[in-house]
């Protein structure tokens, strides 16, 4: 397996710690039953360039975060994931394993404008987070704009902090003169959100995808790792508007490949690593 041109075997894991635990979490802990063991979790990070150090720093706080609590299984101490972890997961899957489809151009846009008063401000950086977060871009002060189809999730996020007084929704086609694309582009970071697609190519893009399983364990993590953060900054516009040459179908195509090729493979070596274990892949 490659780390380059040369070798075709990949770097291990080096963002940080917290990043590639969620990864794990998610990705290896959900299938084998939403616990791990604490050695087995400490040995199976190890692997991919997580010390324990770090691992106590991650889980630490991602107890802290109430993503998970203390339980022994078959006498090995562990970490089971919160009904809280789950549904904070489960919420990103979709995007994650699928990507964001490009929207309609025939369907149109979604506008939010509001004005939100100085006396309850934190409210309005709340807003503007949770419309980032939901793929919405910026087109003006207090202005933001998503693919039409994004209007029933915009009005939650205004009703949800509720700002219904302060915020407008509008749907409808695009009718100005100036160039739909560029307008896009500058509401964006279009170019930033093309060049991390083209990075996860070029990380992965020549790597085989190994059965033997701890090889295929490192590979698979570090792709689900360098992966899943890519769809939540991508809003899936409509591939009219976007340059020709938009890298993310071959990114996304890529991912898929891999995680096909990697998962089982991946699963069971993890397996070994939980004591007395039904819930695993080919165990």
């Amino acid at each position: 397996m490659g780390c380059g041109p040369e070798t075709g075997r990949i770097p291990r894991v080096s963002r940080r710690s917290r990043t590639v635990v969620v990864s794990f979490l998610g990705a290896v802990v959900r299938p084998q039953g939403n616990w791990m063991p604490i050695a087995g979790a400490v040995d199976l990070m190890t692997q991919v360039g997580v010390d324990a150090p770090s691992l106590r720093t991650a889980v630490f706080r991602l107890k802290e975060r109430g993503w998970l609590e203390s339980e022994t299984r078959n006498g090995a101490r562990g970490y089971v994931l919160t009904d809280h972890a789950l549904a904070t997961l489960a919420a990103g899957d979709e995007v994650i394993w699928h990507a964001r489809q490009p929207a309609n151009l025939d369907e149109g846009w979604c506008i939010i404008n509001f004005s939100v008063p100085e006396s309850i401000r934190p409210k309005r950086y709340q807003l503007r987070s949770h419309l980032s977060h939901l793929g919405f871009g910026n087109i003006g002060t207090a202005m933001w704009i998503a693919p039409a189809r994004m209007r029933s999730a915009a009005v939650k996020a205004v009703a949800e902090l509720g700002l219904e007084e302060y915020a407008a929704i509008f749907v409808g086609g695009y009718v100005g003169t100036q160039d739909l694309t560029a307008l896009l582009y500058e509401s964006w970071d279009l170019t930033g959100i093309d060049r991390s697609y083209r990075e996860f190519i070029d990380a992965y893009g020549k790597v085989i995808a190994s059965t033997e399983p701890r090889e295929a364990f490192e590979t698979y993590l570090g792709v689900v790792d360098h992966w899943r953060r890519l769809p939540f900054r991508d809003p899936g516009l409509p591939r009219e508007v976007l340059d020709p040459d938009w890298s993310a179908p071959a990114a996304a195509a890529l991912f898929e490949r891999l995680a096909r090729a990697l998962e089982r493979p991946a699963m069971k070596h993890a397996a070994t690593y939980w004591p007395q274990n039904d819930t695993a892949l080919g165990g």
